[in-house]
């Protein structure tokens, strides 16, 4: 089950702020076990704020589009073997003359199930076995090391010791987990950990770690963003009112503390940009959608967001159409923008064929541009299996395993963990070879003002595909679809 939340962006990620497995065919080079679960209680819905903040837009100054891949990075996806084995120095900890040995944490088996987190990982998996298959970097194959933390901060913080004092990993990569209890951990090592989901606040706090959007908070390991504030922008509601000429919504949300919070958030940057908002709870254990539905219906909200997960969201949308509920809009984000709406909303046509997704990232379907093509014919070939959960997670997963390669092989041979952070940290942003949106880890003052943002959009439907269905993209250009929007600040 997966969970839903709509598009609300923390203005951390750039100098502006900050917005939001089966079918192995190839094995893994080496791994060490997964950690073993360790049993948790957590409510399903203490995770929907956490989720929802995953980023759908950035916001960058406009020279932060004037190039679409910094100077001294390899052209290929892939780039193949410059030096031999032989000549290579053991320069640091977890790289050899053949071997770099890089960690990938994910919370597989989380109390919400298999397939919410995993994501990101096989993204990596597949990036990192095309590039050793292509002859690894500068001679040396990549060894993935996984971790499977359970979804709980004390499975985090054993995976953590067990891949940094154990299995001695260079750096992590493309992690995505509920509880990052090891981030202290992994900061006070001075580990680098490249293009992980933000999906608590640890990539607001802690330095040595770059999330996959970017972050200008201090991040010095005192407190999360600035003094302890986040700040949201509202690009996502400024391209529905813009696009479709949305003035209302609906909010949907649990009578629980974290989804009711995120709504309150979501109602406030609707307000902002100047939304009617009609603002509906139902109950966690009986939810009475048909009570919501009949809501929409009566208020003739336009668009319609939530602070659920994918269970409630099916549900609402079988209420919808059961009530003949006709909303523009039905908005989720990155972390639902997948394969698997196919089948979650089968039995709600009408409302699956206004679902909208924004990101930060590429569409996964748009095969035109190199980089998402070098993503799927990866993907087919390595994992087809994954092929109905194939999602805009995975191809961030692509995208990080990209930056942190890049920025190995702006190393040579003489490969270190701060050599490797000179080029995170560097000021040029970075733009995965065009899959994200360009972004950087320079600090900057706390947000003040309007803020340039930009985000991708993308619309689900059943004609798309010769009748199968898919994710069509709504904008031009990811880089292009910008707005001038206010900051509002927030206590995470």
């Amino acid at each position: 089950m997966q969970l839903t939340a709509g598009p609300l962006r923390r203005a951390a990620d750039t100098p502006a702020g900050r917005r939001p497995g089966r079918g192995w065919s190839a094995p893994l080079p080496s791994a060490l076990p997964s950690a073993v679960p360790v049993p948790v209680l957590v409510p399903l819905l203490v995770l929907v704020l956490l989720l929802a903040l995953a980023g759908c837009g950035t916001r960058l100054p406009d020279s932060a589009f004037g190039s679409r891949r910094p100077a001294g990075t390899p052209a290929s996806a892939t780039p193949a073997s410059s030096a031999p084995a032989g000549g290579n120095p053991a320069s640091d900890t977890g790289v050899t003359a053949g071997e770099i040995r890089i960690g990938i944490v994910t919370s597989l088996t989380s109390p919400v199930g298999s397939e919410v987190f995993s994501g990101p990982r096989y993204g990596a998996l597949a990036f990192f076995q095309a590039l050793n298959d292509r002859g690894g970097l500068h001679g040396r194959t990549v060894r993935l090391v996984t971790c499977d933390d359970g979804g709980s901060g004390i499975g985090n913080q054993d995976c953590v010791h067990r891949l940094i004092d154990q299995a001695h990993v260079f750096a992590f990569v493309s992690g995505s987990v509920l509880d990052y209890a090891g981030a202290p951990y992994v900061s006070g090592k001075a580990v680098p950990d490249v293009g992980g989901q933000p999906i608590g606040t640890a990539y607001d706090r802690w330095p040595h770690l770059y999330e996959i959007y970017g972050n200008s908070a201090p991040r010095d390991g005192r407190a999360v963003g600035w003094n302890g504030t986040l700040y949201q922008s509202t690009e996502v509601f400024r391209f529905f009112k813009q696009r479709l000429g949305a003035t209302s919504a609906a909010v949907v949300a649990y009578n629980q503390a974290d989804s009711a919070r995120y709504a309150g958030q979501l109602k406030a940057g609707l307000e902002a940009e100047g939304y009617r908002v009609l603002l509906q709870t139902v109950d966690f254990a009986l939810p009475n959608f048909q009570a919501v539905a009949a809501a929409v219906r009566a208020d003739g909200s336009q668009l319609l967001f939530d602070a659920m997960d994918t269970r409630g969201n099916a549900a609402l949308c079988r209420a919808l159409d059961e009530a003949g509920a006709r909303v523009t809009a039905k908005v989720t984000n990155v972390q639902n923008w997948s394969e698997a709406v196919r089948t979650d909303y089968q039995s709600s046509p009408n409302c699956r064929n206004v679902l909208w997704a924004t990101s930060s990232s590429l569409n996964y379907e748009d095969e035109q541009y190199p980089a998402v093509h070098d993503f799927r014919t990866a993907m087919a070939r390595y994992y087809p299996d994954r092929g109905p959960q194939l999602s805009a997670w995975e191809l961030e997963g692509w995208a990080g395993a990209q930056w942190l390669t890049d920025a190995m092989d702006s190393c040579g041979a003489e490969l270190t963990r701060s050599c490797v952070e000179a080029f995170m940290n560097r000021a040029e942003p970075y733009d995965a070879h065009g899959l994200i949106l360009p972004a950087s880890f320079v600090p900057q003052p706390p947000p003040s003002g309007p803020t340039r943002a930009c985000l991708n959009a993308a619309r689900w439907q059943d004609s798309a595909q010769d009748g199968r269905g898919g994710w069509v993209t709504q904008v031009p250009s990811m880089t292009t679809t910008c707005f001038d929007v206010p900051q509002l600040p927030y206590k995470p």
